[in-house]
């Protein structure tokens, strides 16, 4: 039977341990991808071609250039109002698919932008590129044969035509006024031969110009509502103003008012409120002041419907702008927990948004 080790070579058994132990120092930065479960082939290899396309637009905008700003500069001319000029894009087999989505884009950001297929430019399309326009070409090699017609059509006609291409010297780029050059990194299918690396170069130059057009242009939330009427996205850019009741449809009454008078007013539009606003003076058409449910609720004991609306209404209600957003507003009412807003311009009334009015056009 094997005896309990003693205390004394417990201890020793301890101190050795310890004396082989390194001492501790700063903990290891353990990166992600070890940490990463074993993946399949299928994921490593989506990895992989993320991972080129990525550097291919780090690539793309370390090597970009004044060339760059150049072609911002030719858009420009197109962008100017009163105008009827466009950005005609042009591309084909792949680079024509990037080419509809830059020209959707540019068209959605204040650029008149068209997207013409070079094929179909050949039969009669070429009428569509007029002077004054700017044409924009796709061509990886920069030999697309089916661009040659819109590239001397361009020419013939004094058009402005920018290059986006991996090689300068070709005939898009000998062509172009302007070339914005795509680097010459290895696309990320296995056989290197189709686009995948250079067509997400052009998608996101695309994206680049406009972009820079925006910003140049100063382009806002107004103007992109304007292109953008429908969806969730034209939702969230309605104003107070689109949604409003103004007019005789909202419920106001002058200072002085006997409530027995208000009240019927008040019943008549169903806010379930009503405005009150000045008779003379500096004061005149001013909004005063608003009474609510909760004012007749607070002032029912007395003698409600012989007291004037100054006696009863709540001064300085809340009140929000015509050019608000009507999301804005909308969040406004759930956090005051009230149900309308009178619409205010200059102190004066202009208008009366429901709670309902909002629920109604969709926006939540």
């Amino acid at each position: 039977m094997t005896s309990a080790p003693s205390v004394a070579r417990v201890k020793r058994a301890g101190k050795k341990r310890a004396k082989a132990q390194p001492k501790a120092g700063p903990a290891k930065v353990v990166q992600v991808a070890s940490r990463r479960p074993a993946a399949s082939p299928d994921i490593e290899v989506g990895r992989r071609v993320l991972m080129m396309e990525a550097n291919g637009l780090a690539a793309l905008a370390a090597n970009l250039d004044g060339n760059f700003s150049k072609a911002v500069d030719i858009l420009m001319d197109v962008s100017r109002e009163g105008g009827h000029a466009r950005a005609i894009i042009s591309g084909m087999g792949k680079s024509g698919h990037v080419a509809r989505k830059i020209a959707a884009t540019l068209a959605s950001t204040g650029t008149p932008a068209s997207f013409v297929h070079p094929g179909e430019a050949s039969h009669g399309d070429l009428g569509m590129i007029m002077p004054g326009d700017v044409v924009i070409c796709l061509s990886n090699s920069g030999e697309t044969q089916e661009l040659a017609d819109v590239i001397a059509h361009a020419k013939r006609f004094a058009i402005p035509l920018i290059a986006m291409t991996k090689k300068a010297k070709s005939a898009l780029g000998d062509a172009a006024d302007v070339v914005l050059l795509v680097p010459p990194v290895e696309e990320a299918c296995p056989i290197a031969q189709a686009p995948t690396t250079s067509t997400t170069m052009m998608l996101a130059l695309g994206d680049a110009l406009a972009v820079a057009l925006m910003e140049r242009k100063g382009f806002t939330k107004d103007q992109f509502h304007v292109f953008h009427p429908g969806g969730k996205l034209g939702k969230q850019l309605v104003k107070v103003k689109d949604l409003m009741h103004s007019g005789t449809e909202m419920p106001l009454v002058p200072v002085g008012t006997p409530m027995r008078e208000a009240l019927v007013t008040m019943a008549g539009r169903s806010f379930g409120c009503i405005g009150i606003v000045g008779k003379t003076g500096r004061d005149k058409d001013k909004l005063l002041g608003i009474i609510t449910d909760g004012d007749l609720r607070r002032h029912i004991e007395g003698d409600l419907l012989n007291q004037k609306v100054e006696a009863v209404m709540t001064k300085k209600p809340i009140t929000i702008r015509s050019n608000q957003l009507a999301g804005e507003a909308l969040g406004e009412m759930n956090r005051r927990r009230i149900t309308a807003f009178f619409v205010i311009d200059n102190s004066r009334p202009v208008g009366i948004l429901h709670m309902h009015d909002c629920v109604r056009a969709g926006i939540t």
